[in-house]
């Protein structure tokens, strides 16, 4: 597996003038990327720089084998198959600093 950075931002499906908790489909949302987090796929994930209060911009850090995997899994998601969210970009991302921290933190 490997670790890639993901940058999701507000779709054309947004509810313009609402925060990403008041946006329809945010409990299923929710759960959808708590269960990729369970399963061990989604690391990390959350807003930018308080942008969950309007248009949201989200980082999320993968654990994958490709960028079409996460294309694939992520398809599935409420929030981007109603367009609430958009993908804009996939990058490989090559962890130096704080390593031993991310494989400490995933040992139960």
């Amino acid at each position: 597996m490997s670790l890639f950075a993901v940058a999701r931002i507000a779709g054309p499906g947004w509810a313009e003038g609402s925060g990403a908790f008041d946006q329809p489909g945010v409990n299923e949302h929710a759960a959808f990327m708590s269960h990729l987090a369970d399963e061990g796929f989604v690391l990390y994930a959350g807003p930018l720089a308080g942008s969950e209060t309007g248009r949201i911009r989200a980082l999320v850090i993968i654990d994958a084998d490709s960028a079409g995997e996460i294309r694939r899994r992520l398809a599935d998601d409420p929030w981007t198959l109603d367009d609430h969210l958009v993908t804009t970009t996939i990058e490989p991302w090559v962890l130096f600093v704080g390593a031993e921290r991310l494989a400490g933190a995933a040992k139960p």
